[in-house]
């Protein structure tokens, strides 16, 4: 197989600092343009990361195989739509969407098309990180606990984020601890939960053999307070993520390259693929429903 021609949708930091540089890391992928809504930014992202810069979608869909993607949920979910339905293979950032029915809509287009996709959970992409996730899977857990207890103050890369600020924690890091304990406890079946400051939320969820775990989740912290782990407990005690400065452009090139061998065998589930992330989505949207509005 040639090398994987793929186009990248956004133009921000996450986009800048991680998905180019992965991509243009990788040996067996070419990185053919770049895709924002803004054309001085775009030129300029394209001419420091040495691609073509695009305005039209349908013009950077028709040259490339792949499609990266470093938008807003709201933005990413009908675009990776189209470009499913384009036949074209989808790197996502998570959550998919910001509602359940572009979710569906999303694995719909997916599954219709046969192409393959992935949803960037970074922390499934570390390769420490995933073999301790593996290791608790055959423990077979009776519970656990998740914090992101984070703070986004003025300075921070994503404090201009306007969907973080409006959707809270709860829809940006949340997908990352909700896939996580899911993956080692099972489905959840309840969720209950209440607000505190700001964008705080605590939950409690009953998973589908009747184990139980909690989550809680803030950007509003300051920086002294911040927390940020998950851990499992069972029979032989407690089984702790393992500490790690994670290096996300590593884990994007991990992602990449499982998505490259998908396509090259034609396989269209994965760990992380549009289905589980649908369900993350379900999650957060019964989360949202217990916790009430902000």
């Amino acid at each position: 197989m040639a090398n994987m021609r793929v186009g990248l949708v956004g133009t921000r930091h996450w986009s800048d600092t991680v998905h180019a540089p992965g991509i243009a890391g990788h040996p067996d992928v070419e990185l053919v343009g770049v895709l924002g809504r803004d054309p001085g930014r775009t030129a300029a992202f394209a001419a420091k990361h040495r691609t073509t810069p695009y305005t039209d979608a349908d013009a950077l869909f028709a040259e490339v195989d792949a499609l990266a993607f470093a938008v807003p949920p709201d933005v990413q979910a009908p675009l990776a739509i189209k470009a499913a339905r384009a036949g074209k293979h989808l790197l996502l950032e998570k959550p998919p969407a910001l509602d359940l029915a572009s979710a569906d809509e999303l694995v719909d287009a997916v599954e219709a098309a046969g192409v393959s996709a992935i949803v960037f959970f970074t922390q499934r992409f570390v390769d420490v990180w995933e073999t301790w996730l593996d290791e608790v899977v055959v423990a077979a857990p009776a519970g656990g606990r998740a914090d992101w207890m984070s703070s986004q103050l003025p300075g921070s890369p994503y404090a201009g984020s306007a969907w973080r600020r409006q959707q809270g924690a709860l829809w940006d890091v949340g997908p990352h601890m909700i896939n996580q304990l899911v993956t080692a406890l099972g489905p959840i079946v309840d969720v209950v939960g209440t607000r505190g400051e700001g964008d705080l939320a605590h939950l409690v969820f009953t998973h589908q053999g009747g184990q139980t775990s909690r989550m809680s989740l803030t950007f509003a912290l300051k920086p002294a307070a911040v927390r940020v782990g998950i851990e499992f407990y069972g029979d032989n005690g407690w089984m702790i993520q393992p500490a790690l400065e994670r290096d996300a452009v590593v884990a994007y090139g991990r992602a990449l390259g499982e998505l490259l061998d998908m396509i090259r065998t034609g396989e269209t589930r994965h760990r992380c693929d549009v289905r589980v992330a649908r369900d993350v989505v379900a999650v957060i949207e019964r989360c949202e429903l217990v916790l009430g509005p902000r």
